[in-house]
């Protein structure tokens, strides 16, 4: 864990997973210091020891942060980054402070965001998820065929994107609906998957990187940036300024203040969701009364939202987040004063601010989007735990589903289907309501039968403790692949069944840390 912390791109993508809503302790680690702040802290008396938090986390949060969306684009990021043909030093130097992190992914996924990019980009994390699956485990089967099922009704359909443009292997496609070898399968996949990511890293990586520098020359903040990359590109030997390779600085974690009663992640989850719903009355209050634009809000390098808009196994950029919608500009401008978002000379979290005032600043400008409307608690009411649940299931989806693991572990077989079902609702949401995607007839007819088929079943109705009101009308509509107001009432009637297990699990985690 310690050498993987090394790593500035591996800390941010990793700093945002901690800090998921789904689940308890919520640290977060600033290379620069060797600083961990913990959220919850602990309480005063007892001695925080890193080499104990390091063993904590590559037990309890690494596995997840593999199996997670943001683990995908850390590897999608990586492979950009990787044999650059043709680029100058100088030029892969700048982009790397262009793209590298999660800041610089989710400006490249909103650059190409409606184009045959965007599709790309989707093709190649799908792909490496599935490739990633073992079709003869039992366990894993099930993804593995929703994920070729949604290859088949988006990107591997004629005409679409993917087929158009990866020219070199498409007339295996035809055959490879029907090829038993699942090696065979396997590398077709494979092959059209470097077809797609040679395409990315060719034709829109550059695009981006003078999308970059244009929007770099109009911002005096980067002038500095701009002026080391032009003394790169001149310099036939560049020499990096001494002091550079300074030691790491000893890791360490940041002492309690003193927190008053028992440590508690639930306690501390309500207080930053009734934040959360401070923020937003504020807000709202300000435009009906006063008629007051809000604030543009900049969009801290790491934002955990835009990475985790997707709500699948995927990891596809919505869309998310870990998380959504920043712009639905196609090329948005990327810097401070024009787009909303400052930028970063190398990869950074949003633990670099201060951290003093992170958690406010992160929580209202970051988590409150994803909040649905419908489902924000009132004001008037003390908050409980039902208010943030569905906050926290959203983190849940970008996190490599810990909660379904609790469930799993304590078998409870039909919280878990109630689970996967509340997912399942939420992915189908983005695409019934966006019909700008790339064969989104086909993929939300193709969600909505699997959906009707998977769980409300005249057999499986009767084993769900939802209103058969709820359960039919669903029916009726997803089996059409139609947008129903009756997805968010199955919802609400879902979390009010797992409420008081996610209770436990955030206890479970509290103990586990405890000890640890």
């Amino acid at each position: 864990m310690g050498l993987l912390l090394q790593d500035d791109v591996f800390a941010d993508f990793f700093n945002i997973f901690l800090n998921l809503s789904v689940f308890g302790q919520t640290p977060l680690y600033i290379s620069g210091t060797g600083r961990w702040y913990l959220w919850p802290e602990l309480p005063s008396h007892l001695d925080p020891s890193p080499a104990a938090l390091l063993a904590w986390l590559e037990k309890h949060r690494l596995p997840h942060f593999c199996k997670s969306s943001l683990c995908l684009h850390l590897v999608l990021c990586q492979k950009l980054l990787a044999e650059l043909l043709n680029w100058q030093s100088a030029d892969q130097w700048l982009l790397e402070r262009c793209i590298s992190g999660s800041h610089g992914m989710r400006h490249f996924c909103t650059f190409v965001r409606g184009t045959a990019g965007e599709e790309l980009i989707d093709f190649w994390l799908i792909t490496e998820r599935l490739l990633g699956l073992d079709e003869s485990d039992g366990s894993q089967r099930d993804l593995f065929l929703s994920l070729v099922h949604r290859l088949r009704a988006t990107h591997l359909r004629e005409g679409s994107s993917i087929v158009t443009l990866c020219t070199t292997i498409t007339g295996s496609l035809p055959k490879a609906r029907h090829i038993q070898s699942i090696s065979t399968r396997r590398d077709i996949l494979s092959k059209m998957q470097e077809q797609a990511l040679f395409i990315i890293q060719s034709y829109w990586l550059p695009k981006f990187f003078v999308h970059c520098k244009m929007g770099m020359e109009e911002e005096e903040s980067c002038q500095p940036l701009l002026q080391e990359y032009q003394e790169r590109l001149s310099g036939a030997c560049w020499q990096e300024p001494p002091g550079l390779s300074e030691p790491l600085p000893t890791m360490h974690i940041k002492r309690s203040q003193g927190v008053p009663g028992p440590y508690c992640s639930q306690k501390a989850k309500a207080e930053i969701w009734a934040l959360v719903k401070e923020g937003r009355d504020t807000q709202e209050l300000k435009m009906a009364t006063f008629q007051v634009k809000p604030e543009k809000q900049p969009g801290p390098a790491g934002s955990t939202e835009e990475l985790c808009l997707d709500k699948d196994a995927l990891g596809s950029i919505p869309q998310q987040s870990e998380h959504p919608a920043n712009t639905s500009s196609a090329n948005p401008p990327p810097f401070g004063g024009r787009g909303g978002v400052t930028f970063p000379g190398r990869p950074q979290s949003s633990a670099e601010q201060d951290p003093e005032n992170l958690f406010k600043e992160k929580v209202v400008s970051d988590l409150l989007p994803s909040a649905s409307l419908a489902r924000l608690p009132s004001l008037k009411k003390p908050v409980k735990t039902l208010d943030f649940l569905p906050w926290a299931l959203r983190g849940e989806a970008c996190a490599g589903r810990p909660f379904r693991e609790f469930l799993q572990r304590q078998n409870r077989p039909m919280e878990t289907h109630l689970l996967d079902l509340w997912h399942d609702l939420e992915e189908f949401l983005p695409v019934v309501l966006d019909s700008n995607r790339e064969n989104s007839f086909f993929l939300r007819h193709l969600m909505g039968e699997k959906i009707c088929k998977t769980y409300l079943e005249e057999d499986s109705i009767e084993k769900l403790p939802l209103e058969t009101r709820t359960l039919v009308s669903l029916w009726n509509h997803l089996i059409c692949g139609e947008f129903s107001p009756w997805i968010f009432r199955a919802q609400k009637e879902i979390c009010k069944v797992l409420c008081g297990l996610y209770e436990e699990f955030l206890a479970d985690d509290d103990r586990t840390f405890l000890q640890f």
